[in-house]
């Protein structure tokens, strides 16, 4: 490979982020999926794991070096975080990376570069600091598995996707790249006009009786709990599994009991008040949120400060882990998703109880 003199254009985003997380504390982490308990503790259940295609590309991960080649031959550069026994990162692989279609699609106007959330190996990044792939990692606050990141022809973030969508949506991700859109509008946008009614979707949004009832103002004062908010559409076939399942389980909603639970139309014009107190329609809050995938689940503190979302595809472990990592306020200590759900899991485990991560 030729190194050429090419403009770092990523320091933006890797200096916007502080390292949170010193070598030494992320050397002892481990992944949830690794089951090593004793056997008197309770099962790790779903844990799989997945052979990195063979036609990912053979990096030395130095990515000032990886973008400036893609450049050169008209491709495109994703970053795939992953980790070992990853159901998530399986489904990536298996449902939607290895179809025919998609695979000659990315093959054909990508380099895919894996990078393993829990490594070692030396990572140079575009602003010529070197890392290891743990700390690039937490650096770029990678707190879901798999995450991908986009690069455009500089190096910047065209898009990132925070866990694991299925094929349709994916494939939309991959025209909003491919089409250069990101240079024209935002992905929520481009997402919202190439998304169709499924079939056999309602027409209305979800009823639930833990949905506060609108209009919603949601500012926070000195008595407020922490605050879950539902951006879901009516004709959203996810949404209506999200809730048949995840949303349906007696753990789940004894966590939801803790919040304030509210469900926003992410396309309807539905006036708001937002945590910070700006009257709002519901559709401009949810594009200024950047909403790219129905249902969202955005957390926030009792504050109103947002804590951590799911934006993609998940199980009930970890919609549920998500929920207690901010009622038991455990993100103030912990910052680490990904630590987090890997000591709940033990600490389950530890009580003689099947843990799931696949349910």
């Amino acid at each position: 490979m030729k190194t050429c003199g090419f403009a770092k254009t990523l320091v933006f985003f890797l200096r916007a982020i502080s390292l949170s997380i010193s070598v030494a504390g992320m050397a002892v982490a481990g992944s949830v999926f690794a089951d090593e308990a004793p056997s008197k503790h309770g099962a790790l259940l779903g844990a799989k794991n997945t052979a990195i295609p063979e036609w990912f590309k053979e990096s030395f991960l130095d990515l000032e070096e990886d973008v400036a080649e893609a450049k050169g031959q008209g491709r495109r550069v994703i970053l795939y975080f992953h980790q070992d026994g990853c159901p998530y990162c399986n489904a990536l692989i298996e449902r939607v990376f290895m179809l025919d279609e998609v695979q000659r699609s990315i093959r054909a106007d990508f380099d895919v570069i894996e990078i393993n959330i829990w490594g070692d190996r030396e990572v140079l990044s575009l602003n010529g600091k070197t890392w290891t792939e743990k700390t690039f990692s937490a650096e770029l606050d990678v707190q879901f598995t798999p995450t991908l990141i986009f690069l455009g022809e500089a190096g910047e973030v065209a898009l990132r996707l925070n866990g694991y969508l299925p094929v349709d949506e994916f494939n939309i991700a991959l025209d909003f790249i491919k089409e250069k859109e990101y240079e024209k509008t935002t992905f929520s946008e481009f997402s919202r006009s190439k998304t169709v009614k499924a079939d056999g979707a309602s027409d209305a949004m979800i009823a639930a009786p833990f949905f506060l009832p609108p209009p919603h103002d949601l500012t926070r004062d000195e008595d407020a709990r922490p605050l879950a908010i539902f951006f879901e559409r009516p004709s959203c076939k996810r949404c209506e599994e999200f809730h048949r399942g995840p949303l349906a389980l007696d753990e789940t909603l004894n966590l939801l009991a803790g919040f304030d639970v509210v469900q926003i139309d992410a396309w309807s014009d539905t006036p708001i008040i937002t945590p910070e107190g700006e009257r709002l329609p519901s559709s401009k809050w949810a594009t200024r949120l950047n909403i790219i995938y129905t249902p969202t689940m955005v957390l926030f503190d009792a504050k109103g400060e947002e804590i951590i979302r799911s934006e993609a595809f998940f199980k009930s472990f970890h919609v549920q882990s998500m929920l207690d990592y901010v009622l038991s306020d455990s993100w103030v200590d912990e910052p680490r998703f990904q630590r987090y759900i890997s000591s709940r899991a033990d600490s389950i485990r530890a009580r003689g109880i099947d843990v799931d991560i696949w349910r």
